[in-house]
């Protein structure tokens, strides 16, 4: 019987989540980083298989629920300011992380030397939330969403100038062709929205920020802790906010009391972000992650489609050219990450 040994990421998500040398870490020894999580199965089995395709349901689940995120948010803003709703996703997440930690046998405590880490990957997940909630508040789901898939252009230059990584002028073009697909999503909402149809941008830029500061985690925390982790750390961080707010009766910041239907909306954005997360995670534990990568995509069409049927959103045609060019790029630059991975002195030693 054949087997292999497979290196994987499990804390990386999204289009730039295809493990590659040139995307990971790289050593003194300008090396790739031989601390990945690696597993050895049988080739051609139906067990093998059958994990495949565990993956990419969980994965598709994932497509499915991330963009109830984006939906209890949208309804929230409605009665709730976006700083409140950024602060509850935490709340909740952190509260249903929890057990899931101490089930797993993490415990909740940190090494304090990750704490500076820890806390930088908080802020610029606050950020990004808060500007996709802020976008969404005016713009249709979709939209905002086709804006922030530029997050991977973003993640790939930024790799590129702030670790050295390996990026080919291929790639390099295919990022700029993908920021001008952006542009044409952009301009029609600039025109309606005004300033909020950069909000996404926001989002994009501190994400891959966030995934950059997730790559020097991964390799000290398991996916489950750090998601923990990171919450309870938001949690810290925004409330002086609100506190602030709430003392010095700043609209964008002072607290209002959910009503009714706004405490289903709230606890919607906390628990989405845990399932679609959680799902993301063990989705990349059993399957390779350039078989996940392009699935990721699919969210745009569920993002598409919930904002239809709920907000009676639907994107036109120049934004669904945008959308097409930004898919078209993130596929291309996937197709590149594969073919990088295929050299034989590229494989990560062993450990």
């Amino acid at each position: 019987m054949i087997y292999s040994k497979e290196y994987i990421d499990p804390t990386r998500s999204g289009p730039m989540a295809v493990l590659t040398p040139q995307t990971s870490l790289i050593c003194a020894e300008n090396k790739p980083a031989a601390l990945y999580a690696y597993r050895i199965r049988p080739q051609g089995t139906a067990m093998a298989q059958d994990r495949v395709i565990l993956g990419i349901v969980l994965m598709l689940g994932f497509c499915l629920t991330a963009p109830m995120i984006d939906v209890s948010s949208k309804l929230a803003t409605s009665t709730l300011p976006v700083a409140e709703i950024t602060t509850a996703r935490f709340v909740v997440q952190a509260a249903l992380m929890m057990p899931i930690c101490l089930a797993l046998g993490f415990g909740i405590g940190f090494p304090v030397r990750l704490l500076a880490r820890l806390a930088w990957r908080a802020v610029c997940l606050i950020a990004s939330t808060y500007c996709f909630v802020a976008a969404v508040e005016h713009m249709p789901i979709a939209d905002a969403l086709a804006i922030a898939f530029v997050e991977p252009f973003i993640l790939l230059i930024l790799g590129r100038y702030l670790f050295n990584d390996e990026v080919g002028p291929r790639r390099i073009v295919a990022s700029l062709v993908g920021f001008l697909g952006s542009l044409l999503v952009i301009q029609p909402s600039f025109v309606t929205f005004g300033l909020v149809a950069l909000y996404p941008l926001g989002t994009a830029l501190f994400f891959a920020f966030y995934m950059l500061v997730t790559r020097s985690l991964s390799r000290d925390m398991h996916p489950v802790p750090m998601q923990f982790h990171t919450s309870t750390l938001a949690i810290v961080i925004c409330l002086p906010f609100i506190g602030v707010g709430w003392w010095l009766d700043l609209p964008l910041l002072a607290p209002l009391a959910p009503q009714g239907w706004a405490w289903l909306w709230l606890f919607g954005v906390g628990a989405s972000s845990a399932v679609a997360h959680m799902m993301m995670t063990f989705a990349l534990r059993f399957a390779p992650s350039a078989t996940l990568a392009p699935l990721h995509y699919l969210e745009i069409v569920s993002a598409a489609v919930l904002g239809y049927l709920v907000f009676d959103d639907f994107p036109n045609a120049l934004t669904w050219v945008g959308i097409a060019i930004i898919v078209g790029s993130g596929l291309y630059i996937i197709h590149r990450e594969r073919l990088a991975r295929r050299p034989a002195d590229l494989i990560p030693p062993e450990v």
